[in-house]
């Protein structure tokens, strides 16, 4: 069985590759290789953002977090999925579209100066880098009892194949690969609904659980306080998060983005849904399961057959690969723009190719090193929403509206928030004593604190200009 499961893993790595090889070539600048020369027609838009966005977490955490906790656990990834494409579809797309920027941090020294940009770019690059370290550790995870490899080294495969076709393609790519592997990641939860509606009804799962004792397990609203904080932390992370945003500057018009936003929403609803419900049918059909486990892992490979187990095999592996991609695209574009070539300013086209690739290698061998450290996908993705929540969140939203140039608040809003996380992080790896809430109780302290660095910072930059008045 473990042999069958690595040639899956090999005819599904060997689809993605032949896809890459036929855009190798079509690169011949900085917006080609990370906006694909901003022609994305609307549904390459919605299918690259879909992939990218139901990555490890949404699908082997989302079927434990509904295996544990029922309906309440759509709280956790998907009604922070369908409110932010929200946002963005009605509120920030325009507006994104209609600034002169590459990267984020082409904004933030247009707002706040060139201090705050490279504040700003670190930031979004070790973001970035640590989603992708969480893909890694799910894909480790996720492979390693199915293919008979050490954790390492299924890190190490994935992320080979992720490499080859993202340095060699760059975001045009990353975005037809990501539409293969959302085809494949339907299919694959479709099949697995419909495994596990033949196995039990929903009237068997309410009688399960009124057996067990578990009434809270339809309720939506069951420990609503935490789940609050982590629909606002991760809300708020993935508004300012550079992989919408390069969705929407590659668009090829505004209707194109709001079109593949709009769309992406519909589909999160409905995705999200089924993979809530898969979660709770498991619950009622595998009662020899224990939470906490991998869930998706173990019905794979002792619960369903080869055919099944090879779709929804090849299903995950799809979700984190199109979240692995993104994130070390996206991080390499701001550690190419904002950092390599302020330093370096390269001057012929092949050369700033040439530097987008090897940025693209060097995010992926960082993001390597911490997934070889640390092996909790929820850690990590918790510490990157609370970097960009906190760090980030206010002085972003705020530069999109702006007109005057504001340095001090944005210097101000985002040492404090950078500050904020990253005592956090320190202590919740025992680095230093808890004086923190932990995440996600921690964000409404965190912005609080943003938010007063960046008022006292708009009123020294109104003093300032004042005085030279």
């Amino acid at each position: 069985m473990i042999k069958n499961y690595l040639l899956f893993f090999t005819a599904y790595s060997l689809l993605l590759l032949l896809v890459s090889i036929g855009f190798s070539r079509r690169m011949k600048n900085l917006e080609d290789f990370f906006l694909a020369s901003r022609k994305l027609p609307f549904f390459l838009v919605y299918l690259s953002l879909t992939a990218s966005w139901i990555g490890a977490s949404s699908t082997i955490i989302s079927v434990d977090e509904a295996f544990s906790h029922g309906v309440s656990s759509f709280w956790i990834m998907g009604l922070p999925a369908v409110l932010t494409v929200a946002v963005f579809a009605f509120f920030l797309s325009a507006p994104i579209r209609r600034l002169p920027i590459i990267t984020l941090p082409d904004l933030v020294e247009i707002r706040y100066g060139r201090i705050v940009r490279h504040m700003a770019a670190v930031l979004i690059v070790w973001y970035m880098t640590v989603l992708a370290a969480s893909q890694m550790t799910a894909l480790g995870s996720f492979l390693m009892p199915l293919i008979g490899k050490s954790y390492f080294t299924c890190i190490l495969l994935g992320t080979c194949v992720v490499l080859i076709y993202s340095v060699l393609g760059g975001f045009f790519s990353v975005a037809l690969t990501d539409g293969i592997q959302f085809l494949f990641l339907s299919i694959g939860f479709i099949c697995l609904f419909v495994f596990l509606t033949g196995k039990a009804s929903f009237g068997e799962l309410i009688t399960f659980a009124s057996q067990e004792g578990r009434p809270d397990y339809f309720n939506f609203f069951f420990e609503v306080k935490r789940n609050l904080w982590i629909l606002i932390s991760f809300t708020l992370a993935w508004i300012i998060s550079p992989i919408a945003w390069q969705r929407i500057q590659a668009a090829r018009s505004d209707h194109a983005a709001k079109k593949g936003l709009m769309a992406a929403g519909g589909t999160f609803l409905v995705f999200y849904g089924i993979v809530l419900m898969a979660g709770m049918l498991a619950w009622a059909v595998y009662k020899d399961l224990m939470p906490g486990q991998n869930t998706l892992s173990m019905m794979i490979s002792s619960k369903t057959d080869l055919m099944l187990g090879g779709i929804i095999f090849t299903a995950i592996a799809a979700a984190i690969m199109s979240t692995l991609d993104t994130a070390i695209n996206t991080g390499a574009m701001s550690l190419t723009r904002d950092i390599y070539q302020r330093i370096f300013f390269p001057e012929g086209i092949k050369r700033v190719v040439l530097a987008s690739r090897s940025m693209t290698l060097l995010i992926a061998g960082i993001a390597l090193l911490i997934a070889s450290q640390i092996r909790s996908i929820l850690l990590s993705l918790g510490l990157a929403s609370e970097i960009m929540a906190v760090g980030f969140f206010i002085p972003g939203i705020a530069m999109i509206f702006m007109r005057k140039k504001a340095p001090w608040a944005g210097f101000l809003s985002l040492a404090l928030g950078i500050l904020f996380s990253l005592t956090g992080f320190l202590s919740q790896m025992g680095v230093i004593s808890k004086i923190l809430p932990e995440w996600p109780y921690s964000v409404l302290y965190g912005l609080l604190l943003s938010f007063s660095g960046f008022m006292i910072g708009l009123m020294i930059d109104r003093t300032i200009r004042r005085k030279k008045k």
